[in-house]
């Protein structure tokens, strides 16, 4: 393969390893897609089997509502502190060498988690598997997106988030099924072979390093900004109703005000904020991510709770409910992604995100008596909602962006993500705090966690009727942003 050099805005070289035909561009994009599928089923089939085997692993450590609800916010805050670094990272020392770190750190703390002998190593050990999925998501979607014309961009893009919801699938299913019969443990000893299967493939067949920020310093002082700021945000979550909560929230909002400022000052900023003041498209696609992920994520936590602790189910009855939700999501998102190539990726995720805020009115009325055929109804129409948003949105904002940019783009799209599951989960755990308080869910506490749920499906239905809003006025992207042509009809490189 022959290996040619760019100029980038900076004094450096940047080394580019393009295919020599075809053929070889295609063998390529196949290898690159393939890693990226192992990569992008791990990490969610780890979040979603956990939620299913949370009631089994707060009854063996003896966990409170808010202890349990920290072994998924765990991940979530470690994920979200870390992603947007780790993409700056990847677009200046090249993004396969963070994304093998990355699949590696995840599977040896996956093995790591069948072992744990208390709640404290459990939680964290949950950071260090955080750690290894912002490298994971920090990277992925951006190479798929530098290799992947944007003609070919949103059905790649699509098939990968296939990848993710196959995980998410599998998850319940696997997971209850795992729990019931091997342990929750074995749940985590299942990313061990993927986990090395993947590393296997990079080490052997991924060739590029796709470095175009090469030579750039790194910014560490925003970096920690930033992980402060969002740790106080989500610990502050979990405090609440107590004073030090909302103290913590508003040093956590202050410290991102902060973080912004100072990113704006710099030359080589971790983030770089003008994409989101200059850049519409860029900046509303990723408020649409947020809020979508904000009023989605802790359905499933919530609603594995409920079924199995109000309605009784086993961890592998309720697994295998809960699956309908992210098996519809797997079969549309790649129709979605490629609908996203040929028309306005704003039209495709707008839909998407009203289907899912008819679904959460639905789940507002859910009681202990409501029958299990109306609930599996409700999560078919989140799952289409989910996968006619996530792919088309994902594609607005990598095609929104310059090459250069794609390492951060793909953080900030994750970053986003996270937030938005953690913003989710925290409203969860503020919910318990308030309406439970810090007592294991036990029968004589179920009209407290009933009404708990009413309250998060009310105020998830509010945020997702907002994203549309949000989704919609993003604007109509330029033909350039979608076909690689500029206004002056140059073909670009994108």
């Amino acid at each position: 393969m022959v290996t040619k050099t760019k100029k980038t805005g900076s004094s450096a070289e940047v080394p580019e390893i393009p295919p020599t035909t075809d053929t070889d561009a295609a063998t390529e994009r196949r290898i690159v897609l393939t890693i990226a599928i192992l990569a992008g089923f791990i990490t969610p089939f780890d979040g979603s089997a956990v939620n299913i085997a949370l009631p089994t692993l707060g009854a063996e450590f003896h966990m409170n509502a808010i202890f349990l609800s920290w072994v998924s916010t765990a991940y979530l805050l470690s994920s979200a502190v870390f992603l947007v670094p780790f993409g700056k990272i990847a677009d200046i020392y090249g993004r396969k060498k963070v994304f093998l770190y990355g699949i590696s750190i995840f599977s040896l703390a996956s093995l790591a988690m069948t072992m744990v002998p208390s709640t404290e190593i459990l939680i964290g050990i949950r950071v260090i598997q955080g750690l290894g999925s912002a490298m994971i998501f920090g990277t992925g979607v951006a190479i798929v997106t530098s290799v992947f014309p944007p003609g070919e961009r949103g059905k790649a893009l699509g098939i990968y988030i296939t990848a993710v919801y196959l995980g998410l699938s599998l998850g319940p299913f696997l997971g209850g099924i795992m729990t019931q019969y091997f342990g929750w443990r074995s749940i985590f000893f299942v990313n061990v072979p993927i986990g090395i299967a993947a590393v296997i493939l990079i080490l052997w067949k991924l060739k590029g390093e796709w470095a175009e920020c090469r030579g750039e310093k790194f910014d560490l002082t925003g970096s920690f900004i930033y992980g402060a700021a969002v740790v106080a945000v989500m610990y502050g979550f979990s405090t609440l109703p107590d004073f030090k909560g909302a103290a913590l929230i508003a040093v956590g909002i202050f410290g991102i005000i902060v973080f912004a400022r100072y990113e704006m000052r710099i030359p080589s900023p971790v983030l770089d904020i003008r994409l989101l003041t200059k850049n519409k498209i860029f900046a509303l696609s990723n408020l649409a991510a947020l809020i979508n992920y904000s009023a989605t994520f802790a359905v499933t936590f919530l609603l594995s709770l409920d079924l199995q602790y109000t309605k009784g189910f086993t961890p592998e009855h309720a697994g295998f409910i809960l699956i309908a939700q992210p098996v519809v999501q797997a079969l549309i998102s790649p129709i979605a992604g490629q609908l996203s190539d040929r028309i306005e990726p704003r039209i495709v995720a707008s839909a998407g995100m009203a289907l899912n805020a008819i679904g959460l009115f639905f789940l507002s009325f859910l009681t202990e008596t409501t029958p299990i055929w109306h609930l599996v109804l409700i999560l078919l129409l989140l799952g289409a909602g989910f996968g006619l948003f996530s792919s088309p949105n994902t594609n607005a904002i990598m095609s929104s962006v310059d090459k250069r940019f794609y390492g951060v783009a793909s953080g900030m799209n994750g970053t986003m993500r996270l937030l938005g599951q953690m913003l989710s989960m925290g409203i969860a755990m503020m919910l318990f705090a308030v309406v439970i308080g810090p007592v294991e869910i036990t029968p004589e506490y179920y009209p407290q966690f009933v009404s708990s749920l009413h309250y998060a499906f009310i105020l998830f239905t509010i945020f997702c009727v907002v994203g549309v809003f949000a989704s919609l006025v993003r604007g109509k992207a330029s033909s350039g942003a979608l076909t690689g042509i500029n206004e002056k009809g140059k073909k670009t490189v994108r």
